[in-house]
């Protein structure tokens, strides 16, 4: 059997390949796979739901006839009664089959989700450099409720209201095929417009996706640079942006309302001539004697009940619609490839014993637009250099090549003699330790934060790197100690106790490279003084990448680089590049130095 369905499956990817919903559809089902039973008796039980439907209008046909026409009591006394007990049936098998639709959407959903993250997880820096919150908050997570809660939903509603159509249709034929085929005729008219709508919609839908996208990025700024609106006063400038941004998304709604809500008055409209004509020509068989009087209750409360889903499927094809369009940017998310990933004969991080080399490394973000050109240097094991220069010439890009963050676009970066390429990623980097200007610190405590730079740490090994990153007097002074909560990305801390954080976590990470990314420059003096002293002792017997932009904190690094507009212009020590004549160095230097006097 399973055979069989492959060779199907197949052949519909043959035929349906390039079908952007047969293919998110593909990627989605297998999702399914593991709830299967429980979906597909949701399903199953969607099928007794709407069949249903018929019992109620054909047991009105005896019942007329002898209640109404014969006047009598005896016979049809158990019909309210078989009414109440299908109706009743009706409505358990609808819970039934609602809650196990929740369920096994639920599960899709969050196993969708864990997917969704992981492939969030492995994305380079360069897709997060490109993407705002919003849109990356509402494709990860909003899309995913809707493509798969959504589909199921309504595949049980397609599914119910299909055999609820051909029990209906049913009794429209038994009781009278001349008015049944008026009904059908009128049906298929009904379903024409409908079909059209849904390429209309699609794309004015997707554009209405992408406009709240922002609007949740809009959110996430207020909240994460709620200090600066304030400090400028920005209130009624960032209320107008707001604004224009919210009634363009409402005029993307009203446009899709406008092009869904044509087809409610239309449906109305085609129904009512079915009906009409229904009840001219069922009064017409009536008078003839064609036609009794309890077939032609039967048949138009069949009718009714078959018209009325019909009316409402304009907004059943705008929510399908909707689930599609989500579950075409969910598979576009799951599609997408790391962009930085293991070769297939990956090795592993090797002992470092002699040094790390940059060889002609050439990098871009945009293309055309190089960053660093032709960038050639070696590092000594146990060896500080420091990356200094102005401001955007380059520096952090270096130092970001050698995790991987980036690939280069031409040379190499080996460790003795290994091209980093060649070494499995996770590996590489538990190699490599890192604090950045703005260390990021999760929510939850600070022993939770310390501890991931290494989950297995000892209470040992963690207290030793809280002592030699200073803050031992600071944690003491704590009500909690280590498991005070320090807020959403560190917000109840100050600039310094972040980085003390952020060094403990390196120290416990011990590897044996250390990059230091302006780790004091956003620090007072005071605190720069506690961090410098805490970097210090996690530089020690390490291979060090520092940048810096006072020139003090680096001096006694081995060899400082000069990096300059994507170009390595000077490489020595701090004596060795302030004896060059109007060198970059010394300008820089000179340059600090006057503005030091200045101040003074």
């Amino acid at each position: 059997m399973s055979t069989f369905i492959q060779k199907i499956k197949t052949k519909l990817d043959e035929k349906y390949s390039d079908n952007e919903n047969y293919h998110s559809l593909s990627t989605i089902l297998p999702y399914f796979k593991p709830y299967l039973f429980r979906a597909s008796l949701a399903l199953l039980l969607a099928i007794p739901i709407g069949s249903l439907d018929a019992v109620i209008a054909l047991s009105l046909k005896p019942y007329m006839d002898i209640v109404m026409l014969d006047k009598q009591m005896q016979s049809p006394w158990y019909i309210p009664i078989l009414i109440i007990v299908f109706t009743s049936i009706q409505g358990t098998l609808n819970y039934l089959a609602t809650y196990m639709n929740d369920w096994v959407g639920g599960k899709v959903t969050n196993d969708l989700k864990i997917d969704l993250y992981k492939k969030l997880m492995h994305q380079t820096a360069s897709f997060f450099d490109g993407q705002t919150s919003g849109k990356i908050l509402k494709a990860y997570n909003n899309d995913a409720d809707k493509s798969c809660s959504g589909l199921l939903t309504n595949i049980k509603t397609c599914v119910s209201r299909l055999f609820s159509s051909i029990s209906l249709i049913g009794v429209l034929f038994f009781n009278s095929w001349l008015l049944a085929i008026i009904a059908v005729f009128v049906l298929a008219c009904a379903m024409i417009p409908l079909m059209k709508m849904k390429s209309a919609i699609k794309g004015v839908y997707n554009k209405s996706e992408g406009e709240n996208a922002k609007v949740l990025t809009t959110y996430n700024e207020a909240f994460a640079g709620n200090k600066i609106i304030a400090a400028y006063n920005l209130y009624d400038l960032k209320k107008k942006q707001f604004e224009k941004l919210i009634n363009t998304v409402f005029g993307l709604r009203i446009k899709i309302t406008q092009h869904v809500g044509w087809l409610s008055p239309l449906m109305h409209i085609i129904v009512s001539f079915g009906i009409g004509a229904v009840i001219g020509l069922g009064s017409y068989l009536i008078v003839k004697g064609k036609l009794t009087a309890g077939q032609f209750v039967s048949f138009i409360t069949a009718l009714i009940m078959l018209y009325t889903p019909i009316k409402g499927l304009g907004n059943n094809a705008k929510n399908m619609t909707t689930c599609l369009c989500a579950m075409e940017r969910v598979v576009s998310k799951l599609d997408k490839k790391p962009g930085i990933k293991d070769k297939k004969d990956a090795v592993n991080f090797p002992e470092f014993k002699d040094k790390i080399t940059f060889e002609d490394v050439n990098f871009e973000y945009k293309k055309g637009k190089p960053v660093l050109k032709n960038i050639s240097f070696e590092v000594a094991k146990g060896e500080t250099i420091a990356l200094v220069g102005n401001s955007g010439g380059g520096k952090t890009t270096i130092v970001n090549l050698l995790p991987r963050f980036y690939d280069l676009k031409t040379g190499a970066i080996k460790i003795d003699g290994i091209s980093i390429n060649d070494m499995k990623l996770n590996d590489l980097r538990s190699h490599i330790a890192i604090v950045f200007q703005d260390n990021f610190l999760f929510e939850g405590t600070i022993r939770d934060n310390i501890m991931l730079g290494n989950l297995n740490a000892t209470e040992e090994e963690l207290q030793e790197a809280i002592k030699n990153s200073y803050l031992e007097d600071f944690i003491n002074s704590l009500e909690k100690g280590l498991d005070t909560q320090i807020g959403e990305r560190g917000v109840l801390l100050s600039g310094g106790q972040k980085q003390r954080i952020g060094i403990a976590r390196a120290f416990l990470k011990n590897a044996p490279i250390l990059i230091l990314d302006e780790a004091t420059s956003a620090l007072d003096n005071q605190a720069e003084h506690i961090v410098q002293q805490a970097i210090d002792n996690l530089m020690k017997d390490r291979t060090v990448f520092v940048i810096a932009h006072r020139l003090s904190t680096i001096q006694n690094a081995h060899r400082i680089a000069v990096i300059n507009k994507g170009c390595l212009t000077e490489l020595g020590t701090h004596e060795e590049l302030l004896s060059i004549p109007n060198g970059d160095y010394k300008k820089l230097y000179d340059m600090q130095f006057n503005v030091s006097t200045m101040t003074v």
